[in-house]
């Protein structure tokens, strides 16, 4: 299973770097639907995985001055302790409840998606950026009651850490997008490293294969980086917030699961192909008027 590892964090490691985020809220349901791991061992080898992926990102933003360090140590001072109050209450799940753990994953995977949907097509345009705004009382607040909140779903889960984290620092803040980015990278990176230590401490982590995962996931993320020059970030967004939807159905088993996935991978694989025939003819047309 070790090769199979590998390909599955280099496929998570370049939706991360072309997209920017989503690589916990992907690779949860993987281990689960493709690799049969346990929903509960799924999340908390997800999160340390994440804590060491996303370190390097945050490195890479703190030196590039992309930060907004204040206000990611406040959302800290949630989503730390409320993410190991909810790896506290996934480890409580015995053996014959991991289909409700399966359920409440499949929960947040779909309301991720939608967040995520909301992300990419939230108009900001006639906002102000303002990167270095004041730290206030106000400020403080808000920032502990988001991590607060979503500090509990990523330990529970492990889905949300960019996210609901970067939709709510998109809506409640005025940082441009760069800063966005940076800031909600700094604040996974550092929320994951304690969510993970409390999984590794219940025994929910699976060490030789986030090994394998990493062999994978670091230079996919470099790839990624350069391939998200050529695909359109609103259309791989949207693909990608389609298959969090699809994967959270899948694990809730609604009704008809099996065939709502599969007429949503056709519609979805339909929808590609026009995409990739409409980009293909575009390109020649400019190519024929030339000649």
């Amino acid at each position: 299973m070790s090769w199979q590892l590998v390909i599955a964090g280099l496929a998570v490691g370049i939706l991360v770097g072309m997209t920017g985020m989503g690589g916990g809220s992907l690779m949860t349901p993987m281990l689960i639907l493709i690799f049969g791991f346990d929903p509960k061992t799924a999340v908390g080898t997800d999160i340390l995985h994440g804590a060491v992926f996303k370190s390097f990102g945050a490195w890479r933003h703190r030196r590039l001055g992309n930060v907004h360090t204040k206000l990611a140590l406040w959302m800290l001072a949630g989503s730390g302790p409320m993410s190991l109050l909810g790896v506290q209450l996934a480890s409580s799940f015995s053996d014959s409840a991991q289909s409700t753990m399966s359920r409440v994953v499949g929960a947040s995977l779909i309301l991720g998606g939608l967040g995520f949907l909301a992300k990419t097509f939230l108009p900001i345009g006639g906002r102000r950026d303002n990167d270095d705004f004041a730290i206030t009382t106000r400020v403080r607040i808000v920032a502990i009651l988001i991590g607060a909140v979503f500090g509990f779903v990523v330990g529970l889960t492990s889905v949300g850490s960019g996210t609901f984290f970067g939709l709510a620092l998109l809506v409640l803040f005025p940082l441009s997008a760069t800063r966005m980015v940076g800031t909600d990278l700094l604040h996974a990176a550092l929320l994951l490293w304690i969510a993970g230590a409390g999984h590794v401490l219940h025994g929910n982590v699976d060490m030789h294969a986030i090994g394998w995962l990493l062999i994978g996931s670091i230079p996919g993320v470099l790839v990624g980086s350069h391939l998200s020059i050529r695909v359109p970030d609103r259309a791989l967004r949207t693909a990608f917030a389609v298959v969090l939807v699809l994967s959270g159905i899948k694990l809730v088993k609604v009704p008809a699961a099996d065939t709502i996935v599969e007429v949503g991978l056709a519609l979805g694989t339909v929808a590609f192909i026009a995409w990739g025939v409409r980009s293909l003819r575009a390109r020649r047309l400019p190519a024929h008027d030339a000649a």
